[in-house]
């Protein structure tokens, strides 16, 4: 049976994808990816290949995303389908290792600052005064820790090119962008759709970067739909 290969992003764990693991149990086998020892993004995708045998669905969520497109290249016959959630497939562009390091270096003085400083900007402008999920956000982060948030970002830094074979992928791909989503917009997850031979773009409303968070029943039902859709009875 397709196991759902569930894959959070920087800094983040398995909260990022709960709803989706709900509704998916008992329908089909949910392996939740854990990132925190991973320290390049081909490198876990070979992880977790190697995790779970036979054939998989996988379900990035930002950096998980590019991990799930590694896992698509390198398996292309086991890799049934994708789902890539407010991500990216550009390679390194000029200059952006500078403000990687700086992440870094103030992750490493304080990782609550980190936290303080980069979470808000992720999400919807209407949600930042929502402490609730800012909490449970800040609380993920701060669990990682600033040797994984090292780890993930030098991951991202020399992440490879997945705009080199998007055009090779034969899977159905869904594309769930965020229309507040200013670090991953829907544009790019639009050339994503453009490049792919079989892909669907669906958008998140009143949602950021964090959109399965944000909005877990919105996210959930877009995903749930596709894959009864693409895959139905063979799930």
């Amino acid at each position: 049976m397709t196991t759902l290969v569930l894959i959070p992003g920087l800094v983040s764990d398995a909260i990022v994808w709960a709803p989706l693991a709900e509704a998916a149990s008992g329908v089909m086998p949910v392996h939740h990816a854990d990132l925190f020892d991973g320290t390049s993004i081909t490198g876990t995708a070979q992880k977790l290949l190697d995790e779970t045998p036979g054939e998989v669905i996988a379900v990035g969520h930002s950096m998980g995303g590019r991990v799930a497109l590694e896992m698509a290249r390198m398996a292309p016959d086991r890799v049934r389908g994708l789902v890539l959630a407010n991500t990216g497939h550009h390679p390194r562009r000029e200059g952006e290792e500078i403000k990687r390091q700086q992440m870094i270096d103030l992750g490493n003085r304080s990782i609550e600052e980190l936290a303080q400083q980069w979470l808000p900007p992720m999400l919807d402008p209407a949600r930042v005064g929502d402490q609730d999920l800012i909490g449970r956000l800040h609380a993920m982060v701060v669990r990682a820790g600033s040797q994984v948030h090292e780890r993930h970002i030098r991951a991202l830094i020399d992440r490879p090119d997945a705009s080199a074979y998007i055009a090779d992928l034969t899977c159905p791909i869904l594309l769930v962008a965020a229309r507040q989503d200013g670090w991953s917009p829907i544009a790019q997850h639009q050339e994503i759709a453009d490049a792919a031979p079989d892909a669907e773009l669906v958008i998140i409303e009143n949602a950021g970067h964090f959109a399965p968070v944000e909005r877990p029943m919105e996210t959930t039902a877009a995903i749930t739909e596709w894959l009864v859709r693409r895959f139905g009875e063979s799930l």
